[in-house]
C-alpha cells in the first residue's frame, strides 16, 4: 500500500509530493486543482466550460478532462509539468515564452497548457447575497494574455494574413501606442476587430484557464458540504471577463465612438489586439514589451480582475450553486497524509475571526 504523501491521479510530475516544500501555498494552488480534475474524470464527470457563439453570446457547455488535458488523465503516458513553458507557442513570441501554471506532456511532447485559478466562493462582493447569487473573483496575470494571443494565432498558424485581414487597418494612424489619448479614438475599432476574431474563431475555440472553485458557508472559513468543482474558460469565453459592452461606448465631439478612459479591462483588450496585430505583420510579437510599454499609468502586476458581481452572470449554473464534489471526498484527493505537510498562510485577520473568545468580557 502506498502511504507516501501524494495527490490523486498525479503519478508522474516535476513536483515531489513526499517533500514538505511541495505542499506550500503557491504550489498547492495549482497541484490540487490538477488532481481535482483527475478525480472529476474518475467519477465520469466533465468540467463546466464557458464559451461563446459567433455573436459573442455566452455558451454554457461541458468539457471532458481528457479533452482538457488532451490525454487520458489517469493514463500511464501523462506527465504533469507545473510552472513550465509551453514550447509549441515559442515560435510566435520574441524572447522566452512565459511559464504557465500547468503543461501536460504525453510521450515527452507538450499537448496542452492551462493557467489555474483556484478561487473562493463566495467573494467579498457577493457573500452577503442569497446563496444562489454567489460569485467568485478571478485575477488574470499579464502572461496569460500572451498565451491568449498565442491560442488564437495557433488557429491560423500557417496563415498570418488571415489574422491581418481580421484585424484590418486599425492602428496605422496611431503613432504612439503608449499614449492613451492617441489610442482612445480607435478603441471602438479595436473592439470590433476582436469581435470579428470571435466570429472567425468560435468553432475552434480552445480551453485556456481552469478555475476550480471551493465553496464556504457565506464568508465564514467553514467549507460547504458541496464544496468543490471545476470550471474552464475557452479563449473566446474569457473575453467576456474584460471586453466592454456596446453600450459602454460614448460618442465624442468628432462623432466617433470611444470610452472615457483606458481601464485595466480595456488595456487588456488593447494588449491582445496589439499582439495579434504585430504577429499578422511580422510573424511574431514581443508580448513582454507590449505589456511593459502599454501600461497607460496603471501597474502591470495583473492584467485585470473581475469580481463575483461580474463573473456570476456568466458562470451561473447548477454546479456553481451546488458544486459536485463534497468535503467528504477531499480525503480521496489528498492522499498518504499529505494534509499534514500543508503550510497554510497565517493571516492575522483570519486568526482574529476564528478566535471569538478574544472578545468575551471578563465576567462572562
Amino acid at each position: 500500500m502506498n502511504d507516501q504523501p501524494r495527490l490523486f491521479g498525479i503519478k508522474r510530475s516535476n513536483r515531489d509530493y513526499s517533500l514538505k516544500d511541495t505542499w506550500g501555498k503557491n504550489q498547492f494552488n495549482s497541484s490540487f486543482p490538477a488532481a481535482l480534475a483527475c478525480y472529476l474524470y474518475s467519477k465520469g464527470l466533465k468540467a463546466v466550460y464557458y464559451k461563446t457563439d459567433k455573436d459573442f453570446n455566452k455558451v454554457l457547455d461541458y468539457i471532458g478532462i481528457d479533452e482538457l488535458y488532451a490525454v487520458n488523465p489517469l493514463g500511464e503516458d501523462i506527465y504533469f509539468s507545473f510552472e513550465t513553458q509551453y514550447t509549441p507557442f515559442q515560435k510566435y513570441v520574441i524572447g522566452q515564452i512565459p511559464r504557465n501554471d500547468l503543461v501536460i506532456l504525453s510521450h515527452d511532447q507538450c499537448v496542452s497548457s492551462l493557467e489555474i485559478k483556484l478561487v473562493a466562493l463566495p467573494d467579498n462582493s457577493t457573500c452577503e447575497m442569497e446563496e444562489e447569487f454567489y460569485g467568485s473573483e478571478i485575477v488574470i496575470r499579464p502572461d496569460t494574455i500572451i498565451y491568449l494571443a498565442c491560442s488564437f494565432i495557433n488557429i491560423y498558424k500557417d496563415k498570418p494574413e488571415k489574422i491581418k485581414y481580421i484585424m484590418g487597418n486599425i492602428g496605422e494612424n496611431i503613432k504612439d501606442w503608449t499614449s492613451a489619448s492617441e489610442v482612445l479614438p480607435w478603441v471602438y475599432e479595436i473592439y470590433l476587430a476582436i469581435k470579428r476574431l470571435i466570429e472567425s474563431s468560435y468553432e475552434t475555440q480552445t480551453p485556456i484557464v481552469m478555475e476550480p472553485v471551493w465553496k464556504t458557508e457565506g464568508k465564514s472559513p467553514k467549507l460547504s458540504y458541496n464544496c468543490l468543482d471545476v470550471f474552464v474558460w475557452s479563449n473566446c469565453g474569457i473575453l467576456k471577463l474584460f471586453m466592454p459592452k456596446e453600450d459602454d461606448f460614448v460618442t465624442d465631439e468628432n462623432g466617433k465612438k470611444t470610452l472615457p478612459k483606458i481601464s485595466r479591462h480595456i488595456r487588456t483588450m488593447i494588449w491582445l489586439f496589439k499582439m495579434l496585430k504585430d504577429f499578422s505583420e511580422k510573424g511574431h510579437f514581443d508580448g513582454a514589451r507590449i505589456i511593459d510599454e502599454l501600461s497607460y499609468n496603471t501597474k502591470n502586476d495583473k492584467a485585470f480582475s473581475s469580481s463575483g458581481l461580474r463573473t456570476y452572470p456568466i458562470m451561473k449554473c447548477d454546479e456553481l450553486t451546488k458544486p459536485r464534489i463534497t468535503k467528504d471526498e477531499i480525503k480521496k484527493i489528498i492522499l498518504g497524509g499529505g494534509q499534514n505537510l500543508l503550510s497554510p498562510e497565517r493571516r492575522f485577520d483570519a486568526i482574529i475571526y476564528n478566535s471569538p473568545d478574544l472578545f468575551r468580557e471578563d465576567n462572562e
